[in-house]
């Protein structure tokens, strides 16, 4: 009987500040092929570029690097080949990082696959000269005020640079923003040998990887339909992929908690799908508007009828600018009237304000407890009032300049004293941060020259 080859690859981290503690139990214990690790989102990259300009050595996911520490040698003595975006701002500085860990462990003849050329900031004037637009793809806003504060600019790349890597005896690939999914469609393809026209299977690879992308969050971890029924979810295990030719089922490693359910399947497999009949990602256009999600065992879950459509002429650009300075603060206030106090304070540092002349252009006032995360449609009414034992009052403000940000700083603590009764201040001074607006476009997919590099061990 001939051997149907099976690959594993499993999803070890779901963003930058995830545990590390799945990704270690899966290596040690899933018995996988792969094993990719998320740590980018939108703005993420906005962050360690401001890492970066305060330190060039800084930049990338260091939680990164801490994890190879633990885990590095012996993902490389099972021949499990390791995928990662951690690479963010600073891919050479993630790499010679990783580099130093592996001749610190006598990794010899260990190799280091990178993917370079994501980075198109300084690309930006010539392009620009060349006629391109960035239209906003939200239709807000007008590029023009925004193209002298950029921060970064990353494009969205899909599986061919990193599928080079892996040809080239990658044992780990780092890259910059390569699409989430494709980190884990890459291993998948180079393996069995799918090519562009290969949509269906192009698409498959693609749900993996989104089922796998955000970790513990697809195998229980913020199970909206029935989080008690989730075992063991202070050892929660992320979800693993096995897919053969024809088959594609998600488990997860023994022994570890967690649930891998037709339902904390289905939360996940539309999670972020704006049109499940056109999920659009660099690599391939998929359909899983018909799309079957099965019980087939304990933690294992079976999915097929993912179709493929081309893939779109363009990638998306996320370019991140400065759109001015926020501080944010609190107060709490108890029994009695706990909310008519919280309103009071609130008003009372809105009039300060106004007299101090400052200048905003966003304001947010919340009170945490009765509203501030569902807003007008929370149910409050007078006896939820009458009964609350506490609220808390937050402020947020966003200002053009740092000195109208400022203002509101020393008006917060006096309010223990010189406000309502039964306020306390908590957490030290509220601090002046920059604001990093996200700005998404699309560009043409030939501005895009990305490249990939081999680095050995000696």
């Amino acid at each position: 009987m001939q051997n149907v080859k099976k690959v594993s690859i499993g999803g070890g981290q779901g963003f930058w500040g995830d545990s590390p503690d799945a990704a270690i139990h899966m290596v040690r214990h899933g018995n996988l092929n792969y094993m990719a690790c998320d740590y980018l989102a939108e703005l993420t990259l906005s962050i360690m570029q401001r890492q970066r300009m305060k330190n060039p050595a800084a930049g990338y996911a260091r939680d990164f690097i801490s994890l190879m520490k633990e885990i590095g040698k012996e993902a490389y003595e099972k021949k499990i080949g390791v995928i990662t975006n951690a690479g963010g701002m600073n891919i050479t500085g993630a790499v010679d990082a990783l580099r130093a860990v592996a001749e610190e462990q006598g990794m010899h003849g260990y190799k280091i696959g990178y993917v370079t050329g994501d980075d198109l900031l300084d690309q930006i004037p010539q392009m620009i000269a060349d006629g391109c637009e960035f239209k906003n793809m939200d239709d807000v806003g007008d590029f023009n005020e925004i193209k002298d504060k950029l921060v970064n600019a990353n494009v969205y790349f899909g599986r061919e640079p990193i599928m080079d890597c892996i040809a080239g005896g990658a044992d780990t690939v780092i890259t910059g923003r390569a699409a989430d999914s494709a980190m884990f469609l890459a291993p998948l393809a180079y393996e069995f040998g799918w090519k562009d026209e290969d949509l269906d299977d192009l698409a498959r690879g693609i749900m993996a990887g989104h089922l796998l992308e955000c970790g513990g969050q697809g195998s229980g971890g913020n199970f909206q339909y029935d989080w008690r029924s989730v075992p063991d979810m202070d050892q929660l295990g992320f979800p693993i992929a096995e897919l053969t030719e024809d088959s594609f089922h998600i488990t997860k490693a023994p022994d570890c908690g967690g649930l891998i359910s037709e339902q904390s399947c289905k939360e996940q497999f539309l999670y972020e799908v704006h049109d499940p009949a056109n999920y659009i990602t660099p690599d391939v256009t998929v359909d899983i508007s018909h799309a079957t999600l099965t019980q087939d065992g304990d933690n294992r879950v079976r999915v097929g009828g993912i179709k493929g459509k081309a893939k779109p002429d363009q990638l998306k650009l996320c370019l991140g600018y400065h759109a001015g300075y926020k501080v944010v603060t609190y107060l709490s206030f108890a029994w009695p009237d706990a909310y008519e106090k919280a309103q009071y304070a609130a008003d009372i540092l809105m009039k300060k304000m106004k007299r101090k002349g400052m200048q905003y252009e966003d304001l947010r006032i919340d009170y945490v407890g009765l509203n501030a995360l569902h807003l007008d449609v929370a149910e409050v009414d007078d006896d939820l009032i009458r009964r609350m034992n506490e609220v808390v009052l937050r402020i947020a403000i966003r200002t053009k300049e740092k000195k109208d940000a400022q203002l509101i700083i020393p008006e917060i603590s006096p309010l223990q004293l010189n406000g309502p009764p039964g306020a306390s201040f908590f957490g030290g001074r509220s601090h002046v941060t920059d604001v990093i607006g996200l700005w998404p476009t699309l560009i043409p997919r030939d501005a895009v020259k990305l490249e990939s590099h081999i680095l050995e061990v000696k």
